[in-house]
């Protein structure tokens, strides 16, 4: 609509008003829990590169599938060596994240930084917070979204090794067991690692010093810990100090929960010794895991909006 006709010598200052058929809003008001999972359902698409360039679907899908192909190996291995004598599959579930580290440590280095880095950077954070979100909410979707991808990254091979000893006609209740063990440890390292690498990311907006920081502290730790644990335990000959040493890497803290609660072969020169040490490993993994979360809630009070 338009304003009458104004005559005289405020003609040439007079407004005119359009209407171009904007309406307010008058659907559902969502509550604070739903907005924290649209969030969470925002960033794992977005760990993913899913609804962005092409670009930003590389390293994702490229160490998914880097993660998929020995897992087809072992399944193929095991539906071919079952006629030969083989009982069970090459490699235990349990020992499967631990061998493919080096792709989980690539794609948390590109993960962590692209959940919480990118908002840091652009000042995004301050819409999220105009709505009913508080700063806790929005530290639990961007640490949920990613621990669940990484989880998605080893629950998918591991599924495959399983089919594949199912097809092999293995004990199929034993490796049902194995496989479910293989899982609560994938759910292990996905809250570890990816509370780790949150943390990290979270310090800085530029994406490249997160993934260069993930990716020393994820590498560096292991090979420390693992070359101490092997001179310890074989040239000190001292079993017990070198499985201790476990708790100093975060790959080596929680394959020390598996041995001790599956009774699963170590993956490091020395597994947690004897006794009460394996509650101390699960005890150590709790606590690293709400330690990272609690110094996220600490970083994001800090942060101005």
């Amino acid at each position: 609509m338009s304003s009458p006709d104004v005559q005289g010598p405020d003609a040439a200052h007079s407004g005119v008003i359009h209407d171009i058929g904007y309406r307010g809003y008058t659907g559902p008001r969502l509550e604070r829990r739903a907005i924290a999972v649209g969030l969470y359902t925002h960033t794992l698409r977005g760990v993913f590169g899913l609804g962005r360039s092409a670009k930003s679907k590389v390293v994702p899908f490229g160490m998914a599938a880097v993660m998929l192909l020995p897992a087809i190996v072992i399944a193929a291995v095991s539906v071919v060596g079952s006629g030969q004598g083989l009982t069970e599959p090459v490699l235990a579930y349990t020992r499967f994240a631990m061998t493919t580290q080096a792709s989980l440590a690539i794609f948390l280095a590109v993960a962590a930084p692209n959940a919480v880095s990118l908002d840091l950077r652009f000042h995004t954070l301050p819409l999220y917070l105009s709505r009913p979100l508080e700063r806790p909410d929005y530290v639990r979707a961007k640490l949920a979204a990613v621990a669940t991808a990484v989880f998605l990254l080893l629950a998918v091979p591991l599924l495959v090794m399983y089919l594949g000893a199912v097809a092999a006609q293995f004990d199929a209740g034993e490796q049902t067991v194995q496989f479910l063990q293989g899982l609560v440890g994938a759910a292990l390292f996905s809250a570890v690692l990816a509370s780790i690498a949150l943390v990290i990311a979270s310090l800085t907006g530029r994406r490249g010093f997160g993934i260069a920081g993930i990716i020393t502290v994820l590498t560096l730790t292991y090979a420390v810990v693992s070359a101490a644990q092997g001179f310890v335990a074989f040239d000190a000959e001292n079993q017990a100090l070198a499985g201790w040493l476990g708790l100093l890497s975060p790959m080596t803290l929680v394959d020390g929960v598996q041995v001790w609660a599956f009774g699963a072969e170590p993956s490091s020169p020395a597994g947690p010794p004897p006794g009460a040490a394996g509650a101390v490993f699960l005890a150590a993994v709790v606590l690293l895991v709400t330690a990272c979360y609690a110094l996220l809630v600490r970083r994001y009070r800090k942060v101005k909006v």
